[in-house]
């Protein structure tokens, strides 16, 4: 029996990319989201955008990335989440843990 947690089980498992515009440069933001990555045991990455947005990259369970998008679209204090934009990526970015860039 495969566990969901494994990469090769692609029934239980989620890649995604997530833009999220609003306040969320300068309030402690993309640390915010690392500190919640590293609590659920995600591997991925986030980073400021030129733009004022913030880009998440994330791969892990399907049920543990739905919980960091909750944690995303709440924010920090300080911040304001506008609007989170959500695409899928190609499995396998070979992220081995969650980091800022």
């Amino acid at each position: 029996m495969s566990d969901p947690g494994r990469p090769g089980d692609r029934s239980g498992w989620a890649t995604e990319r997530w833009l999220v515009s609003g306040r969320v440069q300068g309030v402690g933001f993309r640390y915010h989201v690392y500190r919640a990555a590293q609590r659920f045991g995600l591997a991925g990455d986030v980073r400021n955008l030129p733009d004022g947005r913030v880009e998440v990259r994330v791969e892990g369970p399907i049920d543990r990335v739905s919980a960091l998008r909750a944690v995303v679209e709440s924010g920090p204090p300080g911040s304001r989440v506008a609007r989170l934009e959500t695409s899928r990526l190609e499995r396998g970015l070979g992220f081995e843990s969650f980091s800022i860039r």
